[in-house]
């Protein structure tokens, strides 16, 4: 796991006595393998541990039009949101670009972003990122639009 400066910023704020704050639950881990795996936040596992009641929301790269355009259709996005308020706990994606995907998603649980807020988001189309919004549909509405 690498942080950048982001350890360094907080701490320059905290010496200059500004507001010191990091979510470690909003901290990406990405493997750089083939295909990537990116993920932030909660596991189902963590979830079913801490008995928090939730919505899976799926979407395969296989029905993704851009990473079957470039022939890198392997892997999905996995959201997961709380039932009742539809917040995002954690985000898993296996696949093309997942280390750069991944981002939106950090940002999005960073502000406590529901799954409908992803996914009323316009994204760019052809794009690899239309398969993290497709999965927040799923989460959000229990369908896609693509799949």
């Amino acid at each position: 796991l690498k942080w950048n400066y982001l350890p360094g910023i907080i701490c320059v704020e905290g010496i200059n006595g500004g507001h010191v704050h990091i979510d470690y639950n909003c901290v990406p881990s990405v493997i750089y393998t083939h295909p990537e795996v990116g993920w932030v936040g909660k596991s189902e596992e963590d979830l079913k541990k801490e008995g928090v009641a939730y919505k899976v929301g799926k979407f395969p790269f296989l029905a993704n039009s851009r990473a079957k355009t470039n022939n890198d259709s392997e892997g999905f996005c996995k959201v997961l949101s709380d039932k009742t308020t539809d917040r995002i706990l954690g985000t898993h994606i296996i696949g093309p670009s997942a280390g750069e995907l991944i981002n939106e998603a950090v940002l999005a649980q960073e502000y406590g972003a529901s799954a409908e807020d992803v996914a009323r988001v316009c994204h760019a189309h052809p794009t690899c990122a239309e398969a993290l919004r497709e999965a927040n549909m799923m989460a959000y509405l229990g369908k896609t639009i693509n799949f």
